[in-house]
């Protein structure tokens, strides 16, 4: 695996706490009704986002998620300026402000949404993954689902067909306790979701996912494979996060007790301490990182709010046309 250094270490906690940021400000803004519809938070998972990006490929790897994926892009090389346009429904958004919350995309940078359907990116990543063997590129792609989405019968289809087929692509379950707000307890007799591998002959394990050097090792490995053509590896990433399903959510199933136990073992927070006992910045330093962050997600806030609404005809520009509709036409010949 590439060596984590202070370097690695002083990116994880820029990058991290400008994810973290980043959606607070969403937070923050969606209240303001700026942001409107759903909104998903990853504030807690970040270090899984940290370790994937440490050792893929992004010059030829692929992402493909559900739609807590705001921060996913903006790691694989989307202007966040432009990912945050998108959440206000704004024209230089990714999507022109088309897509919204749960469907940032950028094929430029490999990632492929962002999707609303729970399960329904499985399939399109393997899919994605078949296209890469079929075409030899070599390439690996990372199909992150949640806990939720484990009890989905595309996934068990997608399952037997990514190992029948020694498909280069890794399946990685973000457990983060509750779906959308039921435990697994409630779910299954088993608790171990990494299990559901086994039932397919394929590697599979658990990870602590807030920790970025226990999913960094862990996705390696699994890349690794996936890359030299020993086909698929099945994931379980455990992490927490720290707000509701969505911005509506009551979180009435879970305690503050427990939501604070779980900020003791925080991501940025463990990266930071690192950071701190081996000196590898000062306090000084540390500031500038986080006057660094501060500054850029108010970049990102002022894009967003100046840019313009989409035109009205965009709605209907991204639709397929028939020439002898019966109807009259959207817009002037």
């Amino acid at each position: 695996m590439k060596k984590i250094t202070k370097a690695t270490y002083l990116k994880w906690y820029e990058d991290m706490l400008f994810w973290r940021k980043f959606e607070d400000k969403l937070a923050q803004v969606y209240i303001q009704q700026k942001v409107r519809g759903f909104l998903h938070l990853y504030n807690g998972q970040e270090a899984i986002l940290a370790g994937a990006l440490h050792v893929m490929d992004l010059e030829k790897d692929k992402m493909i998620t559900a739609y807590r994926n705001h921060v996913q892009p903006i790691g694989m090389g989307v202007d966040p300026k432009r990912v945050m346009a998108e959440l206000y429904g704004k024209a230089t958004g990714t999507s022109q402000g088309l897509g919204g919350s749960m469907h940032i995309f950028s094929k430029e940078h490999r990632f492929y949404g962002g999707h609303g359907i729970v399960g329904g990116q499985i399939p399109l990543g393997a899919g994605l993954a078949f296209a890469d063997k079929y075409f030899k590129r070599n390439a690996v792609t990372l199909t992150f689902l949640g806990d939720g989405a484990a009890r989905q019968g595309s996934l068990h289809e997608t399952l037997n067909m990514a190992v029948k087929w020694n498909l280069p692509v890794v399946f990685c379950v973000e457990n983060n306790g509750y779906a959308m707000g039921t435990s697994v307890a409630r779910t299954s007799k088993s608790l171990d979701i990494w299990r559901l591998g086994n039932a397919y002959e394929m590697p599979c394990g658990p990870v602590d996912a807030m920790n970025p050097i226990k999913v960094a090792e862990a996705l390696d490995e699994a890349i690794k494979r996936a890359r030299k053509g020993d086909g698929p590896t099945f994931l379980e990433l455990k992490t927490y996060r720290y707000r509701g399903h969505s911005m509506s959510d009551a979180q009435k199933y879970r305690t503050k007790e427990e939501v604070a136990e779980y900020q003791n073992i925080d991501p940025i927070t463990q990266v930071l301490d690192v950071i701190k006992e081996k000196k590898y910045a000062s306090e000084d330093e540390i500031k500038a990182i986080n006057k660094r962050v501060k500054d850029k997600v108010s970049e990102c806030e002022k894009f967003a709010e100046d840019s313009d609404w989409p035109e009205k005809n965009v709605m209907y520009d991204v639709v397929y046309e028939q020439k002898d509709y019966p109807f009259l036409a959207h817009k002037p010949e």
